[in-house]
């Protein structure tokens, strides 16, 4: 199957599609769990394909270092590597290389780093960043893009737009993988006319799908969702659209209002294996002393696999005795209520009930100033 994706329904801004890969078709809007280094933490290939994943993200920058991507690119690519059949997505390495990297430095050429891992040196660019993708044999690869901090100033930001751009047209050069898309990153900080021009120079390059990255990294939500507002008219309707590294349920939803289509985030996995659980009354901690004795499942309304096995007691042991276990239960659970989320959402769209599904599903999220939270929030560990 060729790359392609089909609009069947909308609701306001908010889409439900169809994106077909060469490894299987995915309805929108949907969540990819991470597997930065081929692997989503806690949980096996069958535990993906039983929570009904559609897509995994994996990562260039950690992949290229260990354990290479002529290595994984000799044993079948990441499908044959890994045994997930569905597709794979590869972010471009740039936001890791500028988060986790060493003495980094950083021209128009590329960026020079050295590995978190092992101190060895190494030289990042949107030609390296290409190969590595096409080695590792994602359906959907990511231009090699600049991530500006936040905060920072405008003229640090417009540099970081504008290099993003070339590097973007360097990414589209470079890229000859037939069976692989490539998709470009709109950058522009918070500043709007900033997040417009690159939207509107991508967009010049007719890339098959529009990321839109440089959020959920410090920024106020307000700023988050109101950038996210100004790209939603200028982005291709007839193309798919993905929010990096977001974010909470809320976060998911109001991208989706704002006509996101695809979503990762770390959150689901990470916030598990510290003992966090969402649920569709708010989040819950699992070391909580109240949850001691408690029979009742992390969250009665989920029909995933640790809601009809595993009571609260058990969980918190399991955690308290540092059981690995505790974390393949606890990420079953919480990337089960993500993928049941946004399968929610996309059936809303094709009601015509989204905005109703919108309201009464944050009302439950983030109940009003003096009406107590179905769940407790994050408490003190006993």
């Amino acid at each position: 199957m060729s790359f392609a994706f089909r609009l069947e329904a909308t609701s306001g801004h908010a889409r439900a599609g169809w994106l077909t890969t060469p490894h299987g078709v995915v309805p929108t809007p949907i969540f990819m769990p991470v597997g930065t280094a081929a692997a989503v933490k806690a949980v096996t290939t069958r535990d993906l394909r039983e929570l009904g994943a559609h897509i995994v993200l994996a990562n260039t920058y950690h992949l290229m270092l260990r354990p290479g991507s002529d290595l994984v690119a000799r044993l079948g690519g990441l499908h044959g590597f890994t045994g997930w059949s569905g597709p794979f997505l590869t972010d471009s390495g740039g936001y890791q290389v500028f988060s986790l990297a060493a003495l980094r430095r950083l021209d128009e050429e590329g960026v020079r780093f050295r590995s978190h891992l092992d101190g060895s040196a190494h030289l990042l660019t949107p030609e390296r960043s290409i190969a590595i993708q096409e080695e590792l044999g994602a359906d959907i690869a990511m231009a090699f893009d600049e991530c500006p901090p936040y905060p920072a100033d405008r003229a640090a930001v417009e540099d970081a737009t504008l290099r993003t751009t070339r590097w973007a047209r360097r990414s589209r050069d470079a890229h000859r993988r037939a069976d692989q898309v490539l998709f470009g990153i709109v950058q522009g900080g918070v500043f709007d006319d900033l997040r417009a021009r690159s939207a509107e120079d991508l967009i010049g390059l007719d890339f098959p799908g529009y990321a839109v990255g440089g959020l959920s990294v410090g920024e106020p939500k307000a700023d988050m969702l109101r950038v996210l507002d100004g790209l939603a008219p200028l982005l291709p309707t007839h193309k798919p659209r993905y929010l990096m590294g977001v974010g909470t349920p809320e976060d998911l939803i109001e991208g989706i209002a704002r006509g996101i289509d695809m979503f990762d985030c770390v959150m689901p996995t990470r916030n598990a294996r510290n003992g966090q659980l969402f649920t569709g009354e708010g989040k819950l901690s699992i070391r909580n002393a109240r949850h001691r004795e408690d029979p009742r499942p992390p969250d009665p309304a989920c029909a995933c696999f640790t809601c009809r096995t595993t009571s609260r007691a058990y969980l918190r042991h399991l955690h308290a005795a540092g059981e690995m276990t505790a974390a393949t239960l606890m990420t079953i659970h919480n990337l089960a209520f993500y993928l049941d989320l946004v399968r929610r959402v996309r059936q809303s769209i094709l009601l015509g009930r989204f905005e109703e599904f919108r309201a009464e599903t944050l009302r439950r999220l983030r109940p009003a100033p003096g009406e107590p939270p179905g769940q407790p929030e994050l408490e003190p560990s006993s």
